[in-house]
């Protein structure tokens, strides 16, 4: 059943929230013990909630498009008074005395938050390997990865503990998941949806977005946490995107690039399984058009600079003094030094030293300003890019969901799976990732839509075509 399809039954009272939530928690006690998608979980809190969507509908009330869906945070979205940690030891424990304004949102669409999901620390990573509190696996193979940032989120949603999650998207951090462990997968446009309340990574990269098994799932969700935010100063002031309405428009008459640098590197299968999601587009009328983007080429490097130059900046409020917890030492530099290295994990060290030798003096215009102009460079070449298309086709991940432990000690080679995804954010695009093949180890292969800025509406009706082709 659809998102829509039970959120109406629990409305019109053929469905009780309170049993939707209870079974969404019993699939978690069921297989979380495995997975561990799930950092914090928050049954009482949910049931409790639940029977008051149930309550407002006895008394002919609406309690709103989401109600009595549960969904899935990431422990990077505040919760007012729910622990929200980042997977990292810095954080263990910590509750905010706010709630982030998708969580508002949410609860506002009456959709029930049943738990905090696991990620690597501060984002940062692409396996959830660097999470303070052990890996997440995937569902679909527990000897994989489930991909990262996000792989809690990603994994909540594959493994069908709940419909609905959020994710945050810096580098790929949604897509990359979503493509490993076999759902949709979306990074909306930069300030379609308000960041406050995110903990900060890399503040012009990040973007919150949904997971769900299906487009119009992810359609729902988008369209509930979307929207103005004056808490937010890069949020969009334009109007929500109508993308359900449109998800039936098809793609007859739009020119899709088939993009050559966004499947450098991919193994056969993956190019073979996009190519194959081309065909399928150009059976429903797409014209296909062969392009190359080379700039993108260096986006993995611009990347690795502005990322950890932003989160160096970021990441100095945890000095055991303002944020985080604290280890106590003779003097304030014993305190702050013992505080970060105990609280940090060895991939966020790695990210804060890169970063601030980046931002250092003498090395500032070297690395950091050449990494802005080659940004400069990569969206100038989308803008030209989208002069001539109307869409991107791509991959999402170069490979399938690889073994728990295989890159966790190259750093590069785990860098590399974000290198198809990491160029729309720093253009500030919209891109999501749909399932549409399996491969040779029967693991999910996702496919790539890229769009220019706030064409969700299009690039939500040419996946669902990919969808449907999937599925036929």
């Amino acid at each position: 059943m659809s998102v829509r399809d039970l959120a109406q039954a629990i409305r019109s009272g053929h469905e009780s929230a309170v049993a939707v939530t209870q079974r969404s928690l019993d699939a978690i006690a069921a297989q979380d013990g495995e997975v561990h998608a799930f950092l914090d979980v928050q049954a009482e809190q949910a049931l409790a909630h639940a029977a008051e969507i149930d309550a407002a509908v006895a008394r002919g009330e609406d309690p709103g498009r989401l109600a009595g869906i549960p969904v899935a945070l990431k422990d990077n979205l505040c919760q007012r008074g729910e622990v929200t940690s980042c997977a990292s030891k810095i954080l263990a424990g910590w509750r905010p005395p706010y709630d982030a304004t998708v969580v508002t949102k949410l609860r506002s669409a009456g959709a029930i938050a049943v738990g905090k999901t696991n990620m690597d620390e501060f984002a940062m990573g692409s396996s959830t390997e660097n999470s303070a509190f052990g890996p997440t696996l995937n569902p679909r193979d527990l000897s994989r990865v489930p991909g990262g940032s996000s792989g809690g989120s990603a994994a909540a949603v594959a493994a069908g503990m709940v419909p609905l999650s959020l994710g945050s998207d810096t580098g790929g951090s949604i897509r990359q998941p979503a493509a490993l462990c076999g759902v949709v997968g979306v990074k909306p446009t930069y300030g379609l949806v308000s960041r406050y309340g995110l903990v900060a990574f890399a503040s012009s990269l990040d973007q919150i977005g949904p997971f769900a098994n299906s487009v119009a799932d992810a359609a729902e969700l988008l369209e509930v946490i979307a929207g103005h935010d004056e808490m937010d100063s890069t949020s969009l002031a334009d109007p929500i995107p109508q993308i359900s309405a449109h998800l039936d428009d098809g793609v007859d008459g739009l020119k899709i690039g088939l993009c050559s640098d966004l499947l450098n590197g991919c193994d056969e299968e993956v190019v073979a399984s996009v190519r194959h999601a081309a065909e399928t587009l150009a059976g429903q009328g797409a014209e296909i058009v062969d392009i190359a983007i080379p700039e993108l080429g260096f986006g993995l490097s611009a990347y690795y600079l502005l990322a950890p130059a932003e989160a160096s900046s970021n990441l100095a409020r945890y000095d055991g003094v303002r944020f985080g917890n604290r280890v106590d030492g003779d003097d304030v530099t014993a305190m702050n030094t013992a505080t970060r290295t105990q609280g940090f994990g060895d991939e966020v060290k790695r990210r804060i030293m890169l970063g601030t030798y980046a931002l250092s003096a003498g090395y500032y215009d070297a690395y950091y300003g050449q990494a802005q102009r080659v940004r400069t460079m990569i969206i100038n070449a989308f803008a030209a890019a989208y002069g001539k298309v109307d869409l991107l086709l791509g991959a999402t991940a170069p490979t399938t969901a690889f073994p728990v432990g295989d890159k966790v000690d190259d750093p590069m080679a785990m860098y590399l799976s974000d290198i198809c995804t990491i160029p729309t954010n720093l253009a500030g695009h919209p891109a999501m990732s749909v399932p549409f093949a399996t491969g040779a180890d029967g693991l999910p292969i996702g496919v790539q839509l890229l769009g220019p800025g706030m064409s969700e509406e299009r690039l939500f009706a040419a996946a669902h075509v990919l969808e449907k082709g999937a599925r036929a």
